[in-house]
C-alpha cells in the first residue's frame, strides 16, 4: 500500500460509501473531475484539514494505512451531519477561488 504526501484524487471515489445524502452526491461528482478542476482541489483541501496529512509521515500508522483508509476513518469518526462536511468544501472552494483568481493562468 502506498501512502501520498496529500490526500489524492483517485481516493475521492472511496469515500462515497463512507457518509450518506449530501455528502454521497459531492463525493460522486468530485470524482468524476479531473484532479486539477477547482472542485477537486477544493475537495483535497479539505480532506487534507479533516485529516490532518500536513502531520502525516511515513512512520506514522495513517499513512501505513493508506489514504482512502485514513480519510474513511476520519469521515466515520465525524460526528456532525452532512451539511456540515459540504460547507467545510465550500468554504475550501472559496479559498481556492480566492488563489487562483489572483494567480496569472499559463497556457500548457
Amino acid at each position: 500500500m502506498r501512502a501520498e504526501i496529500l490526500f489524492p484524487h483517485k481516493s475521492v471515489a472511496s469515500l462515497a460509501s463512507v457518509r450518506n445524502g449530501k455528502w454521497r452526491e459531492l463525493v460522486r461528482r468530485v470524482a468524476g473531475l479531473p484532479e486539477e478542476h477547482p472542485d477537486s482541489l477544493a475537495f483535497s483541501m479539505l480532506m487534507i484539514k479533516q485529516c490532518g496529512c500536513l502531520d502525516c509521515n511515513p512512520d506514522r500508522y495513517k499513512a501505513l494505512m493508506g489514504c482512502s483508509a485514513c480519510a474513511k476513518r476520519t469521515l466515520g469518526a465525524y460526528k456532525g451531519a452532512d451539511e456540515g462536511l459540504v460547507r467545510a468544501f465550500q468554504k475550501a472552494r472559496t479559498e481556492v477561488d480566492d488563489y487562483l483568481k489572483d494567480r496569472p493562468h499559463h497556457a500548457a
